[in-house]
């Protein structure tokens, strides 16, 4: 029968140092307070998933609260609960978020940028991204190009307008020609 942990306080983490090996303060659960020999502190937990024993990172103290890691850990003792690996979910999320970043208009338009830098002059080029960056990354770089429609361009070329700035408005309908980019 394993041993019941008593859970940290606040304090614990706070005020633990150093020493010559690395030592852990335990919560229960599986999860501790890993302390290296350099004074960084980090969140752990110990499972076993299919009769493996594996370790789950929750990041460093004090980033991550005492609070936060136990929630990170009833969260992970959920995934458990459904047979679900943790640490795969994990790297599955992280996984889809830089996936969803690589897909946003910013990094789309900034990629077609690219590719067109040879056919430009050097003056253009650079207009070109000044006028994504001042213009339309603010409001739509951040945006997954499958949702950015139609209504949404026009949207950003009619701010533009208000502005007074005619030229930009104009020239900004190269957004069509990025969005056009991504499809191919």
């Amino acid at each position: 029968m394993p041993k019941l942990a008593t859970p940290l306080t606040d304090i614990q983490p706070r005020t633990a140092k150093a020493k010559d090996k690395p030592y852990k303060l335990t919560d229960g659960g599986g999860l501790y307070l890993l302390v290296n020999t350099d004074g960084a502190k980090y969140w752990r937990m110990d499972y076993r998933l299919a009769d493996t024993r594996r370790t789950l990172a929750f990041g460093k103290y004090p980033e991550v609260s005492l609070a936060e890691a136990r929630d990170k850990r009833m969260a992970a003792r959920k995934l458990l609960t459904q047979k679900i690996d943790p640490s795969q979910d994990k790297k599955n999320r992280e996984r889809a978020r830089n996936e969803a970043n690589s897909n946003t208009f910013e990094a789309i338009a900034r990629e077609w940028h690219t590719n067109k830098l040879e056919s430009w002059q050097p003056r253009t080029a650079a207009n070109v991204m000044h006028r994504l960056e001042q213009d339309v990354f603010r409001l739509i770089g951040h945006l997954p190009i499958t949702e950015i429609k139609a209504p949404i361009i026009l949207d950003v070329l009619r701010r533009i307008e208000k502005r007074g700035a005619l030229d930009m408005a104009k020239r900004q309908g190269q957004v069509p020609a990025q969005y056009a980019y991504s499809a191919s």
